[in-house]
């Protein structure tokens, strides 16, 4: 069997609202130079431009999409804009890129991105990407969890459990929890087996589509229905308003990878931070 191509997916859907006033609904922060020249859109896609020759997947509503066309352009990037034309968290999102790279590639490998991430340490972020590779071509479900500088309590938390296999680059993971209090947040710090959630992730296009389909069949089917009737507009695919619509507001780590057996967690140690408050810059 050939080895599948890396189909980077940004999803930039995101409204940033907690950096208002610069960060605002019709021009959220992954669109803004808020750490450097470039918005924090066209850094991320950069940072992972030398993993892969396949120009990338981008995610992003309906109302921002010249935004995105013209920052892809200002960094010569060619891509395909799937366009949302109402928010359904990453579930339905990634559920949406991996039916379109089934239709061209028949299994592509997807590396689900946030476009508004800063990541400090591109080189080893790249690097830590290809060690996963193998997990994800063997079928596993692969998340990237960062580890913790503080017993930070704004961040979800992996559980690790046994490693994944003899190198030890991954962990099978033992379980997802929330936002914690800052005590329980300490012991897991000190604990040293949790990893903050980053929300970045790397499977085969089937494997997602196979896992969702076994755990929440409902938001495949109506992602199914919104891909049945698509309108290529240039670079923008416009999906079906109104199945789009009906489908379910749910994020990967609910619908998919806490239910799943074969979640496999990468650690991280790159100088990550989700730029989620004025605080992180």
């Amino acid at each position: 069997m050939s080895q599948p191509r890396l189909q980077t997916v940004i999803m930039a859907g995101g409204s940033g609202s907690r950096l208002w006033p610069v960060s605002r609904s019709m021009y959220p922060k992954q669109f803004q130079a808020l750490t450097g020249s470039r918005t924090m859109l066209q850094v991320t896609t950069q940072r992972v431009t030398p993993l892969t020759e396949h120009k990338p997947l981008l995610i992003c509503n309906e109302d921002h999409r010249f935004i995105a066309a013209e920052q892809m352009r200002g960094i010569d990037t060619r891509c395909e804009i799937i366009l949302e034309p109402v928010g359904r968290n990453t579930a339905p999102a990634v559920a949406l890129a991996a039916l379109r790279a089934t239709q061209d590639d028949g299994d592509a490998m997807l590396l689900v991105l946030a476009a508004d991430h800063l990541i400090q340490d591109d080189e080893s972020f790249r690097a830590k990407i290809e060690a996963a590779v193998s997990y994800a071509e063997a079928g596993a479900l692969v998340t990237f969890g960062v580890v913790p500088r503080s017993p930070e309590t704004g961040y979800g938390y992996i559980r690790t459990a046994e490693p994944a296999d003899t190198g030890s680059t991954g962990f099978m993971v033992s379980g997802f929890v929330e936002k914690p209090d800052a005590d329980t947040a300490k012991g897991y710090l000190e604990s040293g087996d949790y990893l903050w959630n980053s929300g970045m992730f790397l499977f085969r296009a089937s494997r997602y589509l196979e896992e969702l389909g076994k755990h929440r069949p409902d938001i495949l089917a109506a992602c199914e229905r919104a891909m049945a009737i698509t309108i290529d507009d240039r670079d923008f695919l416009r999906v079906d308003n109104e199945a789009f619509g009906a489908c379910p507001s749910e994020s990967i780590d609910y619908a998919v990878m806490e239910n799943t057996d074969r979640a496999v967690v990468v650690p991280l140690d790159v100088g990550w931070d989700d730029v989620g408050a004025w605080s992180a810059l």
